[in-house]
């Protein structure tokens, strides 16, 4: 722990001891690459760390970064409940403030275990005993104080559940409670999206929902995607019948194929349509593609997403079904499709769309593995149509009027032509969901 020692010698800082906390003790113990850390300073005022050229950050409690590494050092503190959501705490810091003070405010055992500078594991609440067993338990009833500890410990829940952790029962109820309390009710909408924005690029993000809706939390945040949920969908195309089902396994699938967040919101989002259908059309649902749209634009709205996420996401829903039936539609409404995806001039945009018509496509049950050709088919097409000379159509344009037509005629033609090529080649059963 040279770090530690440097800051507690080098920076001189008068009765204070720096300490390694959170993730970053965790994550050694457990293997696995450290990727930021967090620094604890105990036995000091905010005066000394400015005394020692530390820059002030922190809004709600003092928070410094260091000189040289930039990184972030927060002053041990307590904090007292004063109203509901998550801006309802006041914090105290002071020199009198001791390292276990800290660690009981925290969420989880296994992000309360501190380091000293000479490499001693501080562990007053048992995190390395939960560690092994891979529970996810939380420190103090304190916990149910902070809404946004429900999305992160959903959030942890999606990093570790490959490695086989899950949540303690006692800490799962604390969260219903909370719910239960309309505490979630109150987390904003820049919580929430930061906490979901990380979630989506977990390990396993599908089980961030899961764990939202097994404590009631779905329905408050996302209730766009807990309406999913005890929708049928056919059989014949889909095995595991349930929508919400359905939708976490695409995510599943998605979330192995790329790594991308937008392409795993795009994903998780594009079957919203279904929950518009009428009961006595079940398990059809004619006509959902359009109807998520609005869904997805209202649900994109509220949370704050990016508007790149949302015009990913509405595409996705509106054309999912052109791509699974690419080899037969017309030469002539492949190319509509084309254009109005914006494929030619945004191809980055195109491929992630290609990415969640393949997630679909494999996020249902014993299609795991199946083989999807329409990615590349489709990819391929809109190449072959991208290849137009459409300068020598302007220039040989007698009409201006008539340039927009005739390249689409002659990107209907190469399309005509390349996808007859695809038919010929074709080598693998073409499946239609």
């Amino acid at each position: 722990m040279v770090e530690l020692e440097r800051l507690n010698n080098n920076f001189n800082i008068p009765n204070g001891t720096v300490y390694l906390v959170g993730g970053a003790v965790r994550d050694e113990l457990l293997g696995l690459p450290v990727t930021e850390k967090d620094w604890l300073v105990v036995g000091v005022n905010p005066e000394t760390m400015l005394e020692q050229g530390f820059i002030t950050v922190g809004k709600d409690f003092p928070v410094f970064l260091h000189p040289e590494t930039k990184e972030e050092y927060a002053l041990a503190r307590t904090e007292r409940k004063t109203a509901v959501g998550y801006h309802g705490f006041q914090f105290h810091t002071s020199p009198e403030v001791t390292l276990e003070d800290d660690l009981i405010r925290r969420d989880l055992t296994i992000n309360a275990i501190a380091k000293d500078a000479q490499g001693r594991i501080i562990d007053p609440f048992q995190g390395q005993q939960d560690l092994d067993r891979k529970i996810l338990r939380h420190v103090s009833d304190a916990f149910i104080e902070d809404p946004v500890r429900i999305l992160r410990i959903a959030r942890f829940a999606a990093r570790f559940a490959h490695l086989g952790f899950t949540i303690a029962d006692e800490t799962l109820a604390l969260m219903k409670q909370m719910v239960a309390r309309g505490e979630v009710d109150a987390l904003i909408a820049e919580r929430i999206f930061k906490e979901f924005n990380r979630a989506l690029t977990e390990k396993s993000p599908e089980v961030f929902i899961q764990i939202l809706r097994d404590c009631g939390a779905l329905k408050v945040i996302f209730p766009e995607i807990d309406n999913l949920f005890g929708i049928p969908n056919p059989p014949l195309w889909h095995p595991e019948i349930d929508t919400g089902i359905h939708s976490l396994m695409v995510l599943q699938q998605c979330a192995r194929i790329s790594g991308d967040a937008s392409v795993r919101f795009a994903a998780l989002c594009h079957d919203l349509g279904k929950a518009k259908t009428p009961k006595n059309h079940w398990p059809s649902h004619k006509g959902h593609e359009k109807a998520g749209v609005p869904i997805i634009k209202e649900l994109c709205q509220r949370i704050k997403a990016p508007k790149s996420w949302c015009e990913l996401a509405s595409l996705s829903s509106e054309f999912h079904l052109h791509c699974h039936r690419l080899m037969e539609m017309k030469p002539e409404t492949i190319v509509k499709t084309l254009e109005k995806l914006d494929a030619f001039r945004r191809p980055e945009r195109f491929e992630q769309f290609l990415v969640t018509c393949e997630a679909d496509f494999k996020g249902r049950l014993g299609w795991e593995n199946k083989h999807y050709p329409q990615r590349k088919q489709f990819s391929q097409l809109r190449e072959t149509a991208s290849t137009i000379d459409t300068k020598t159509i302007v220039q040989n344009c007698q009409n201006p009027a008539d340039i927009a037509q005739q390249i689409y005629r002659a990107r209907v033609q190469a399309v005509k032509e390349e996808k007859q090529q695809l038919i010929n080649n074709l080598d693998v059963e073409y499946h239609t969901p």
